[in-house]
């Protein structure tokens, strides 16, 4: 899976992956988490997901990071945000009020960037990789984040042999060996199956959504 890959889904408008509504166990669980109102949340892979101005919405300043620019001009435009764009490092950096998302690729971010960040949310950033992509990108995390912060993470758990991702299933004790170094604390297991008919017709039994609080 490489660049091209994502650039031809949202070329295509092959976009399954983004909601159409805030996701719920971000409105369930965040408040929990207590970050303090102006805290700085990281949101890899962001798309043009809802979630950003709803953790604006919260108070907080958010860093959102993605490789495709169609998502970017999506997100503000159907937001309603006029960006200012700029250069920072090899990302295009667009920015309107709280919200500033880095046009990029995500395994490019460097400590500088997030120095700051002390909350994380990943809802389809880590579902979004392969294998051998998870791994970096859960110790990428893990090295370039401040420690003190907090974060939710929601993920996909189901039979991966009987269909290909990505979504890709990353069960918990991936999660827990990826990042072996924070707090993880499960906060949640639903069974979603009879939501889904593309994994049904896969002939797959069981679809889990995870939620879990990290701290790092």
């Amino acid at each position: 899976m490489d660049a091209a890959f994502w650039h031809r889904k949202w070329a295509d408008n092959q976009i399954g992956f983004h909601q159409a509504q805030v996701n719920p166990y971000l409105q369930r669980y965040w408040p929990a988490l207590g970050l303090a109102p102006g805290s700085r949340v990281l949101v890899p892979l962001c798309g043009k997901s809802l979630d950003l101005a709803w953790l604006a919405g919260q108070g907080h300043r958010v860093l959102g990071v993605e490789l495709s620019r169609r998502a970017v001009e999506d997100f503000f435009r159907e937001q309603g945000l006029s960006a200012e764009v700029s250069q920072q490092g090899v990302f295009e950096l667009w920015q309107a009020g709280a919200v500033q998302v880095l046009c990029g690729d995500v395994f490019a971010l460097q400590a500088e960037d997030v120095v700051d960040c002390v909350g994380l949310y990943d809802r389809a950033a880590l579902i979004a990789l392969p294998p051998e992509m998870r791994e970096r990108y859960m110790a990428m995390l893990s090295n370039i984040l401040p420690s003190g912060g907090r974060g939710l993470l929601v993920t996909l758990d189901y039979d991966q042999a009987k269909l290909e991702g990505p979504p890709f299933s990353v069960g918990d004790e991936e999660v827990r060996r990826g990042f072996c170094a924070w707090k993880v604390e499960a906060l949640e297991a639903v069974e979603v199956i009879e939501e889904s008919p593309k994994f049904r017709q896969a002939g797959i039994a069981s679809l889990l959504e995870r939620a879990y609080r990290l701290g790092f």
